[in-house]
């Protein structure tokens, strides 16, 4: 089924591992991959020190350098490469700010968002890592950001919460949900392989399609 994909996303909550498991599946076949540049954004540290003011410029600023990204890197094929594999699609701009903005301002940012989308490729199919809440904030206490140790259970589960209300109201992409469950796919070569079959070597329909692992 490779042959198949020209572009997979890898999405998730904050902490679920996609950056990780996207570098890993490009390093095995060789793939391109795409990673956010989440880490210069001048506004993420002071949106979780507070919300309420930052909310809004963190969101168009996430938006315009997503967008720049994608045009930048997706705009011509890698002819080296087998597929592309990213750890973010451009939606993930709408889900968060769902679930970040006031109503005024969410439909403001909805206009500009989906008059950007149509410009953009669309994924072949669209991976998302779903761990629980505990997993979540283990992972992002290990890695250390210091702005990240605001974050609060309530706030992923509103993030969670906004991704599934997303793929429930866009239907016409090929979802596969991968629900986690004490899967290590990091540390352990056969948790990883299980995700690579099922990502690779099952033919997946448009809409959501959801596994579970042990």
């Amino acid at each position: 089924m490779i042959q198949d994909y020209r572009y997979i996303v890898i999405e998730g909550n904050i902490g679920a591992g996609k950056t990780s498991l996207a570098t890993m599946i490009a390093n095995r076949f060789n793939a391109r991959v795409l990673l956010e540049r989440f880490a210069d954004n001048p506004f993420l540290p002071k949106f979780y020190e507070d919300p309420s003011r930052y909310s809004f410029p963190l969101e168009l600023s996430f938006l315009a350098d997503r967008y720049m990204q994608m045009k930048e890197e997706l705009g011509s094929l890698e002819i080296f490469a087998p597929f592309t594999v990213a750890d973010y699609y451009f939606n993930k701009s709408l889900v968060f700010a769902s679930a970040t903005l006031g109503e005024e301002e969410y439909k403001l940012y909805r206009q500009l968002f989906h008059i950007i989308l149509n410009s953009l490729p669309r994924p072949d199919l669209y991976v998302y890592l779903n761990a629980d809440t505990d997993r979540l904030m283990k992972n992002i206490k290990a890695r250390g950001r210091d702005y990240e140790s605001g974050i609060t259970p309530e706030y992923l589960n509103g993030i969670q919460t906004a991704y599934f209300n997303y793929f429930r109201q866009n239907p016409g992409y090929r979802y596969l949900i991968i629900s986690l469950g004490e899967t290590d796919f990091v540390n352990s070569e056969d948790d990883f392989q299980k995700i690579v079959d099922e990502i690779f070597d099952k033919e997946r329909k448009t809409g959501i399609n959801r596994i579970f692992l042990d």
